[in-house]
């Protein structure tokens, strides 16, 4: 395919140039943001009202996916109706999906999942402080996993093309260019905001490192699938590795390993399929791709290293500055599992309820430290519904997977929602998304190596 077509088709180019400007007017004035939150709203609601019954599914995924990518950054820029906005938008965008496109009836164990987190919200209501505010409270922690299980039921078994999920993860993509573009703008010296080896908030344009890496590793996991998938020319190759630089630069500079190791891990598992997959030709040119990808990434790791002085090799060497080992690899997050799960010990059946492991923290010692593993928060808040919800989520993607596996992406969106919800919780929406893309059905009538698959898992 050559360049020009290619253009032709998604104005790729256009697009990315248009969100690296959309970062430096908001950087130079930060409230548009707002207006740039209003007009993305307004825009993706119309379109799934809009658009022809055919065209539904296309519009809600992609709103879906357009907000999922840009939900940190308006979250760092204080645009945004609220801070839960974009999962709120998630939930919207799939009821009224639901509304026009039905579902379907074999996704029913995520009903039960639903409905498993229904008892925890009746506990609250009678452990909860005086002080906590019960419903931002209970929206803080169950948002994500409500969004999740919406979403699980209008993607379960739903049928969508390829290029449609091409575009889903270009819809990733592009925010999180906007991101980096603000970021660069706002922390243009890394080494005059080093502090040490701790997460940095100065880095991560004055929000929380571990969401922003978080999000930048999606956006890496986005950026290297348009690489091996959506790149037919060695520039547009070249192209998209620069951008692939930028933004893991951005991201391991935040100091926060979570989402970078996270998005490793997304993309081993996308390039494992991706190669097992392919004709020996294709393999070759995988193979190309693969090495410049290791160039630019050890390049950025090079980069990052001498910009921060160093400190970002201590920190993934579990170091402070000085070089001495930290004790706790986890940073805190181990102890705060072990206090979820004592919590489930003490109330197994019907959990301490929604949000009470947060409050307990609170009234005890008044740290406010939100928990950061999805898995320890079922379980201590919800008792057995947790178990119970815990084993729809595992099981359910894996059993649909191995009745239909023409889902290229299913193990990449798997593990990342796996990898995130074990550093970062559901604080925000991209592992409830990704999750549930994992249980598209996924049809490929135009490219040759997923009809050379096809053939392979009819034999």
């Amino acid at each position: 395919m050559k360049v020009h077509n290619f253009h032709k088709v998604d104005h790729y180019l256009a697009q990315v140039l248009l969100h690296i400007g959309i970062g430096i007017l908001i950087y130079l004035f930060e409230p548009l943001s707002n207006l740039y939150f209003l007009v993305l709203m307004v825009y993706f609601l119309w379109q799934i009202l809009m658009v022809p019954k055919s065209k539904k599914t296309e519009a809600v995924l992609l709103g879906c996916a357009y907000f999922v990518g840009a939900e940190v950054f308006f979250r760092m820029t204080k645009g945004g109706l609220a801070y839960e906005a974009s999962k709120y938008l998630v939930i919207l965008f799939m009821l009224m999906g639901m509304f026009f496109k039905g579902l379907s009836g074999k996704g029913y164990p995520y009903f039960f999942y639903l409905i498993a987190l229904v008892p925890s919200v009746l506990v609250a209501s009678m452990t909860l402080s005086f002080g906590a505010n019960f419903r931002t409270n209970i929206a803080f922690v169950l948002s994500g996993p409500v969004a999740l299980g919406i979403a699980a039921l209008f993607c379960y078994d739903r049928k969508v093309s390829y290029q449609l999920i091409l575009r889903v993860i270009n819809y990733f993509a592009l925010p999180t260019i906007t991101t980096t573009t603000y970021l660069f703008l706002y922390n243009p010296s890394i080494k005059d905001t080093l502090s040490g080896t701790a997460s940095n908030v100065a880095t991560s344009g004055g929000f929380g490192p571990n969401q922003v890496a978080t999000i930048l590793g999606l956006g890496m996991f986005a950026l290297v699938v348009r690489i091996f998938l959506k790149s037919p020319s060695l520039g547009l190759k070249l192209f998209n590795l620069a951008l692939l630089g930028a933004v893991t630069f951005r991201a391991i500079v935040t100091f926060s390993r979570g989402g970078i190791v996270a998005a490793i891990i997304v993309v081993i598992a996308f390039l494992w399929v991706l190669f097992f997959k392919s004709s020996p030709k294709q393999k070759n040119q995988i193979i190309t791709s693969f090495l410049l990808f290791v160039m630019v990434i050890s390049v950025t790791w090079v980069v990052s290293s001498n910009q921060t002085m160093g400190l970002i090799d201590k920190r993934y060497a579990n170091e402070n500055a000085q070089g001495a080992e930290k004790n706790d690899i986890t940073t805190g997050r181990w102890e705060l599992f072990m206090e979820e799960m004592n919590g489930f010990l003490n109330h197994p059946f019907l959990g301490e309820g929604a949000s009470r492991t947060k409050d307990i923290r609170v009234v005890e010692d008044g740290n406010e430290l939100p928990s950061h593993n999805e898995i320890g928060r079922l379980l201590s808040e919800h008792g057995i519904f947790g178990i119970l919800a815990l084993l729809i989520l595992i099981i359910k993607p894996l059993s649909y997977y191995a009745g239909n596996k023409r889902n290229l992406f299913f193990y990449a969106f798997y593990c990342f929602w796996f990898a995130t919800i074990n550093h970062s919780g559901m604080r925000i929406a991209a592992p409830s998304f990704l999750y549930a893309l994992a249980l598209l059905n996924i049809s490929y009538e135009t490219t040759p190596l997923h009809r050379k698959l096809l053939k392979k898992q009819a034999h």
